[in-house]
Protein backbone atom coordinates (compact mmCIF):
# COMPACT_ATOMS: atom_id res chain seq x y z
CA UNK A 1 0.00 0.00 0.00
CA UNK A 2 0.97 3.27 -1.09
CA UNK A 3 1.37 6.36 2.03
CA UNK A 4 -1.32 8.48 0.41
CA UNK A 5 -3.47 6.16 0.32
CA UNK A 6 -3.14 5.12 3.90
CA UNK A 7 -3.05 8.97 4.79
CA UNK A 8 -6.58 9.15 3.02
CA UNK A 9 -7.76 6.19 4.49
CA UNK A 10 -6.37 6.91 7.99
CA UNK A 11 -7.78 10.83 7.31
CA UNK A 12 -11.31 9.59 6.70
CA UNK A 13 -12.05 7.13 9.79
CA UNK A 14 -10.12 9.86 11.60
CA UNK A 15 -13.44 11.46 11.89
CA UNK A 16 -15.66 10.49 14.84
CA UNK A 17 -18.81 9.94 13.25
CA UNK A 18 -17.24 8.00 10.15
CA UNK A 19 -15.17 6.19 12.54
CA UNK A 20 -18.48 4.76 14.23
CA UNK A 21 -20.41 4.38 10.99
CA UNK A 22 -16.95 2.34 9.88
CA UNK A 23 -16.99 -0.07 13.80
CA UNK A 24 -20.49 -0.48 12.94
CA UNK A 25 -20.17 -1.96 9.73
CA UNK A 26 -16.95 -3.88 10.58
CA UNK A 27 -19.35 -5.46 12.86
CA UNK A 28 -21.89 -6.12 10.87
CA UNK A 29 -19.99 -8.48 8.86
CA UNK A 30 -20.25 -9.90 5.18
CA UNK A 31 -23.80 -8.93 5.25
CA UNK A 32 -23.48 -5.63 5.52
CA UNK A 33 -26.12 -3.08 7.37
CA UNK A 34 -28.53 -0.84 5.38
CA UNK A 35 -28.42 2.94 4.63
CA UNK A 36 -31.76 3.08 6.75
CA UNK A 37 -30.38 0.84 9.76
CA UNK A 38 -27.04 2.75 9.64
CA UNK A 39 -29.07 6.04 9.94
CA UNK A 40 -31.42 4.91 12.61
CA UNK A 41 -28.74 3.14 15.17
CA UNK A 42 -26.51 6.17 14.84
CA UNK A 43 -29.42 8.82 15.10
CA UNK A 44 -28.25 10.77 11.91
CA UNK A 45 -29.86 12.71 9.10
CA UNK A 46 -29.52 11.08 5.79
CA UNK A 47 -27.49 13.93 4.26
CA UNK A 48 -25.39 13.79 6.92
CA UNK A 49 -25.18 9.47 6.57
CA UNK A 50 -24.81 9.94 3.65
CA UNK A 51 -21.69 12.58 3.24
CA UNK A 52 -19.77 10.21 5.26
CA UNK A 53 -20.40 7.21 3.56
CA UNK A 54 -19.46 8.67 0.56
CA UNK A 55 -15.95 9.64 1.68
CA UNK A 56 -15.66 5.83 3.09
CA UNK A 57 -16.58 4.66 -0.13
CA UNK A 58 -14.09 7.29 -1.95
CA UNK A 59 -11.46 5.81 0.30
CA UNK A 60 -11.99 2.09 -0.85
CA UNK A 61 -12.82 1.47 2.93
CA UNK A 62 -16.55 0.53 2.34
CA UNK A 63 -18.58 -0.69 -0.42
CA UNK A 64 -22.19 -0.48 -1.48
CA UNK A 65 -25.09 -2.30 -3.39
CA UNK A 66 -28.43 -1.69 -3.98
CA UNK A 67 -30.76 -4.42 -3.38
CA UNK A 68 -33.96 -3.72 -4.80
CA UNK A 69 -34.71 -0.51 -2.90
CA UNK A 70 -32.31 -0.84 -0.02
CA UNK A 71 -28.94 0.31 0.03
CA UNK A 72 -26.64 -2.20 1.32
CA UNK A 73 -23.29 -1.28 3.16
CA UNK A 74 -20.42 -3.19 3.60
CA UNK A 75 -16.70 -2.66 5.16
CA UNK A 76 -14.28 -3.53 2.90
CA UNK A 77 -12.70 -6.14 4.74
CA UNK A 78 -9.39 -6.28 2.20
CA UNK A 79 -9.09 -2.60 1.92
CA UNK A 80 -9.47 -2.68 6.60
CA UNK A 81 -6.58 -5.55 6.33
CA UNK A 82 -4.42 -3.98 4.05
CA UNK A 83 -4.20 -0.68 5.75
CA UNK A 84 -3.36 -2.60 9.02
CA UNK A 85 -1.04 -4.96 7.45
CA UNK A 86 0.72 -1.36 6.47
CA UNK A 87 0.59 -0.17 9.61
CA UNK A 88 2.10 -3.21 11.48
CA UNK A 89 4.30 -4.15 8.46
CA UNK A 90 7.48 -2.94 9.94
CA UNK A 91 6.64 -2.54 13.59
CA UNK A 92 10.27 -2.52 15.56
CA UNK A 93 12.52 -3.19 12.59
CA UNK A 94 14.93 0.00 13.65
CA UNK A 95 14.40 -0.96 17.67
CA UNK A 96 17.65 -1.67 18.78
CA UNK A 97 18.01 -5.70 19.35
CA UNK A 98 18.74 -6.72 23.16
CA UNK A 99 20.88 -9.51 24.32
CA UNK A 100 17.40 -11.92 24.61
CA UNK A 101 16.76 -11.20 21.25
CA UNK A 102 20.39 -12.27 20.92
CA UNK A 103 19.60 -15.77 22.24
CA UNK A 104 15.97 -16.23 20.85
CA UNK A 105 17.38 -16.23 17.55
Amino acid sequence: MKVEKAAKQLEALGNPTRLKVYRMLVRAGDTGMAVGQLQERLELAASTLSHHLHRLILTGLVTQERQVTTLICRANYLEMNALVGFLVAECCVDAPRTAEDEVAA
